[in-house]
């Protein structure tokens, strides 16, 4: 039986004086504990890189390529199946549906108080306010009509939306009449297209909460109140009060990486990889994808399983080659006299040399001892 290594046996020996738990029980935990330990553990020289490569790869033949998940009653279309697995591995900079999960503290744990925090998250632009819009070609200016009830809903009048209008856009000028705002840009003359392109910009105008959460579902998971989102804001989010920063979580990697760190990213990536496998019913190690996920981490930043990333950055010219990009890899390097060490897999077979694994991994050596050496030793 395999040797628990010292790190497991003192945190076991730790947990069996915390819980107070008799020898011969402790005897019979360490026996599973070095079975389960048993099972994790690789032979030196194993391929395991090609092996977690064919362990994710194969089952993700199975994956449905269009595949989507509406979440809470506001009807959020999540990405799932192989189109999210493939955002993943190649380090997409933005999800095709960005989602945060938002745990609240203890004192926030009402359906009003997480009412009142999704309001304070939820993105607020001009068109969710504005009824009517008429652009007035003959005097040149931009007629919006607003629904006071909705926007008393986000606490707010039409004084605090020409505010903001009035600290967004410098060359305008404004004037209101009780449901009505009439904008005019201070330009002389503006043509059609011009004015169409001053209506989008102002009815996109941020107003109230947090760029980028254009949903927010409030829903009660067990015993406390939880808040879905689409969009994602990490670092302006964790700042919310009554938000539990803590737990808070996101499925944009590269948010996670810039907010908490490489680690963070390294885990997210891992867990993201983990759950879309598992919503399609495929089982896969989770130690084939933490060593995707360390291959993606290893500089320190998040690198694509691609071109422009792991594959694009190997060390050997052949490998780079046999990837993608072939002439414009053997070019580059016959241009700048590059050399090929042959210490991987894929640049040995290319050439039919032994590859360094497993047997092939050493030299054997044997001293030969000559006739007389042997006569003395008789």
């Amino acid at each position: 039986m395999i040797e628990l290594p010292k790190s497991v046996m003192e945190r076991a020996e730790k947990i069996f004086e915390e819980k107070k738990i008799p020898q011969k029980k402790r005897e019979e935990i360490l026996e599973n504990l070095k079975k389960a330990y048993q099972l994790y553990v690789y032979e030196p020289g194993e391929a395991i890189g090609i092996v977690s490569a064919q362990s994710i790869s194969e089952p993700a033949t199975q994956m449905t390529m269009r595949s989507y998940h509406i979440a809470g009653s506001a009807g959020i279309r999540v990405t799932l199946g192989l189109p999210r697995l493939m955002e993943i591995f190649d380090a997409r900079r933005t999800p095709t549906t960005p989602m945060m999960i938002i745990y609240l503290e203890k004192n926030y744990q009402t359906k009003e108080k997480a009412r009142d925090v999704a309001s304070r998250i939820k993105e607020v632009r001009i068109r969710e306010m504005v009824t009517d819009d008429v652009i007035d070609l003959l005097n040149s200016q931009l007629e919006l009509k607003i629904d006071l009830k909705k926007a008393a809903l986000f606490n707010m009048d039409r004084e605090m939306i020409v505010d903001g209008l009035k600290k967004n856009m410098k060359d305008i000028g404004i004037k209101a009449h009780d449901d009505k705002i009439v904008i005019s840009p201070k330009k002389d003359e503006m043509s059609i297209r011009e004015m169409q392109k001053l209506k989008s910009k102002i009815l996109d105008m941020h107003l109230y909460g947090i760029k980028g959460v254009q949903q927010v579902v409030v829903k009660k998971e067990g015993d406390e109140w939880v808040l879905n989102t689409l969009g994602s804001n990490l670092k302006k989010v964790m700042a919310v009060e009554g938000v539990d920063a803590v737990r808070i979580e996101t499925n944009d990697i590269h948010e996670v990486a810039k907010t908490l760190g490489i680690e963070a990213a390294r885990y997210v990536i891992i867990k993201e990889a983990s759950k879309t496998l598992e919503e399609q019913g495929l089982e896969v190690d989770i130690r084939h994808i933490m060593l995707v996920a360390d291959a993606m981490t290893a500089t320190g930043k998040i690198q694509a399983i691609g071109r422009y990333g792991v594959a694009g950055s190997k060390g050997s010219v052949l490998a780079r080659a046999a990837f993608e990009e072939t002439i414009k890899h053997l070019t580059a390097a016959s241009i700048r006299g590059r050399k090929d060490r042959f210490n991987g897999a894929i640049e040995n077979v290319m050439v039919g040399k032994l590859v360094p694994i497993g047997t092939g991994m050493f030299d054997l050596t044997m001293k030969i001892e000559d006739e007389k050496e042997e006569k003395d030793k008789k």
